[in-house]
């Protein structure tokens, strides 16, 4: 074995260096090698040399492969559409053949595939209508591409597609071939087609699940000359959502010479669901629909209506413009960097869409200025935003008092179907009844079940925080609060008059409620739990807190002589039970250090009315006291006050009996007022309020 290796390669001896193999130029043993192929190789000595069976088996060979291409020449194609038929019927489970002529050119640079009157038809639950029928289609590969294991077509001609998709409200889709598998949201991707035509195309859509019906014509052509018209793609559709008209249209240039590094330019105008979507892009590699960039245009009357065009669940909204940058990763969409406004407020931020197995949605989004009615429409309310787009109110729906609590009802259907997370907020907001100057929120959502926390709302003084859940996997949904008050002002409860506020001081409050609603006028109908509000001190004016115990001598002189001085509040404590949306006084006291006031009653919260029974106790001597409580009753937004007239009525009856009995001074006994009112312990009071 030694004797047949060159030279160069026999192993050196222990004692010499391995380096020395190194200095010789390859050149020498590329050669060295060659000389021992040629002299020792029997392989390469049979083909420079071939013998009797050598040239046997090459001419074997020589006619197997012109049998071969002289059977291809030959073979009719047509006999094989059935078979082919069958298998890819059986493959998708759908009626699929070849009705046409089948014509093959294998012997070309660039095969080519002519299929003639294709049917595809529709699987089980879609048997009314094909799929996809298909007149002509005419494909070219290229052949040096095949062998490199790519495909590459210099030509797709297709002539006559007419293709009918169909989509049910639990989900099936007639296009999808392989149902079992899971929908990756990647897009579709294609190979790469130098020149795509296409010739009096039709697409018809009936998208159940969204309510959605289109009729489009669809084209790709290359026009000779300029009275043959425009070159390029486009696709033009009428159709309806939800009732409502609706248009689409796609535009792009011409596909002759595509390559995968050239994007493609191409715009879409879709309007419908009262909203207008413009987006003006390229995709970045022709043909691989899972990657594109552009700008969104987007303009609407609610946010909300989008969910039937895209599938995102979003809140409702007063009318909106936004543009932003929305670029396309496979199942990743983002639109960055939009901005525009929302009713009478701006709004800008990122929000990124994860269209994979499940529906994610993430947003980061922030106002510099926030008008509060516009977030009164998110909550359910009615809003009009006027048409300079500076200004949003919330209207009141029907006659009487306008209600409090919005009751929009909450599509918890729509929460079922994506997860996601929000981050918002308004870095001031603008004036408003509430003094409301900066607003925090942030939410989860996953399975149904949707956690808002941050719900931080910063007034002028003091703050508003809390936390709520909302589990949407119920057909009611079924929530819980839970709200703190800190430090706000009496004064922005109860207005000032005359310059002066009757009452002044910093409230502590909490709202613990649960219940079952699809509204928030309807939650809190039904909800149960705790209402509680707490003042540990303040002022209020004197004539008030005297008339709180119908102090009739002092509270009406102080009244009407115009005093403006003031009592101490030592400590107001309204504690609240809720049952079936009725808030039930616990405690309900307020103590002056004239005046210790203690009440009862009801808040129906389902109704928005009130019916609280104060009494007052002095707690100084009065000659003339009203022997009877004070009644609040009424809407919550317009309550109003009365002293008992029943009561009343008795406190004179027991005056007129002793005017008869005794003697006219006898009978000013029935308004005189011991003052034998002790101070409440404010610290217990407090502590027990929860």
């Amino acid at each position: 074995m030694k004797r047949l290796l060159p030279n160069s390669l026999n192993l050196p001896s222990k004692w010499q260096d391995v380096r020395t193999r190194a200095l010789v130029p390859a050149g020498i043993r590329v050669r060295e090698w060659r000389d021992w192929v040629v002299d020792n190789d029997p392989v390469y000595g049979s083909f420079r040399r071939p013998g009797r069976t050598e040239k046997i088996a090459a001419s074997v060979t020589m006619l197997l492969i012109l049998a071969v291409a002289t059977f291809l020449l030959l073979f009719d194609w047509n006999w094989v559409r059935g078979p082919i038929g069958r298998w890819a019927s059986a493959k998708y489970d759908r009626e699929i053949a070849l009705q046409g002529d089948l014509d093959v050119n294998l012997f070309s640079g660039t095969p080519s595939v002519i299929v003639n009157d294709l049917k595809f038809g529709g699987p089980d639950w879609a048997r009314e209508a094909d799929t996809a029928n298909v007149e002509r289609i005419e494909a070219r590969f290229r052949l040096r591409k095949l062998f490199a294991g790519q495909i590459e077509m210099p030509l797709l001609a297709i002539t006559g597609p007419n293709v009918v998709l169909i989509s049910t409200e639990d989900g099936r889709q007639s296009w999808e071939l392989e149902p079992h598998k899971p929908d990756t949201g990647e897009g579709m991707k294609l190979p790469l087609i130098n020149q795509l035509i296409i010739q009096d195309g039709r697409i018809s859509l009936d998208a159940r699940d969204r309510d959605i019906t289109l009729e489009a014509a669809i084209s790709a052509r290359e026009a000779a000359s300029a009275a043959e018209g425009d070159s390029g793609f486009t696709l033009t559709g009428e159709g309806s959502v939800n009732g409502a008209p609706l248009t689409l249209k796609i535009e792009g240039g011409a596909f002759v010479n595509i390559r995968r590094n050239r994007p493609y330019h191409f715009e879409a105008t879709l309007a419908g669901a009262r909203s207008r979507l413009v987006v003006d892009g390229a995709i970045t590699r022709p043909f691989d629909l899972g990657q594109f960039t552009s700008t969104l245009s987007l303009q609407g009357q609610d946010l909300n209506d989008l969910y039937l065009l895209t599938g995102v669940t979003l809140p409702n909204t007063p009318p909106y413009r936004l543009s932003g940058a929305l670029t396309r990763n496979d199942a990743v969409w983002t639109f960055n960097d939009f901005t525009g406004r929302v009713g009478a407020s701006d709004l800008s931020g990122d929000m990124t869409v994860d269209a994979g197995e499940r529906l994610r949605v993430e947003a980061v989004m922030s106002s510099r200025l926030l008008d509060i009615d516009d977030m009164m429409a998110i909550l359910g309310a009615d809003t009009r935003t006027n048409a300079a787009g500076t200004n949003t109110t919330v209207v009141a729906s029907g006659a009487g008092p306008a209600m409090l609590l919005p009751d929009g009802t909450l599509q918890v259907d729509r929460l079922r179907t994506m997860d996601g997370t929000l981050t918002y907020r308004a870095t001031s907001v603008k004036a408003n009844d509430l003094d409301i100057r900066r607003v925090n929120l942030g939410a989860v959502l996953e399975g149904g079940i949707l956690d808002l926390d941050p719900v931080s709302f910063d007034f002028n003084r003091g703050e508003l925080n809390g936390t709520a859940r909302i589990n949407a996997t119920r057909d009611t949904p079924y929530s819980a609060v839970d709200f703190r008050l800190a430090g706000y002002p009496l004064e922005s409860i109860i207005p000032a008059k005359g310059g002066v506020a009757p009452v002044s001081g910093r409230a502590l409050g909490r709202a613990r409620l649960e219940g079952p609603g699809n509204s928030i006028h309807r939650f809190a109908a039904g909800s149960r739990g705790s209402l509680s509000l707490v003042v540990p001190q303040g002022e209020m004016r004197a004539a008030f807190a005297e008339l709180l115990g119908v102090n009739a001598s002092a509270g009406l002189l102080k009244l009407l002589s115009g005093d403006q001085s003031r009592s101490s509040i030592r400590c107001a404590v309204a504690d609240f039970e809720v049952s079936n949306g009725v808030a039930r006084a616990k405690t309900f006291v307020v103590d002056t250090d004239v005046v210790l006031a203690q009440g009862s009653g009801t808040i129906n919260l389902g109704t928005e009315t009130l019916d609280l029974k104060i009494d007052g106790e002095s707690k100084k001597p009065r000659l003339l006291r009203l022997w009877t409580p004070i009644r609040v009753r009424g809407h919550l937004s317009a309550p109003s006050a009365s002293a008992d007239v029943g009561q009343l009525v008795a406190q004179a009856g027991l005056t007129g009996l002793l005017a008869a009995v005794v003697a006219p001074v006898a009978a000013l006994f029935a308004f005189v007022d011991p003052g034998l009112a002790k101070d409440a312990n404010c610290g217990s009071l407090i502590a027990n309020a929860r």
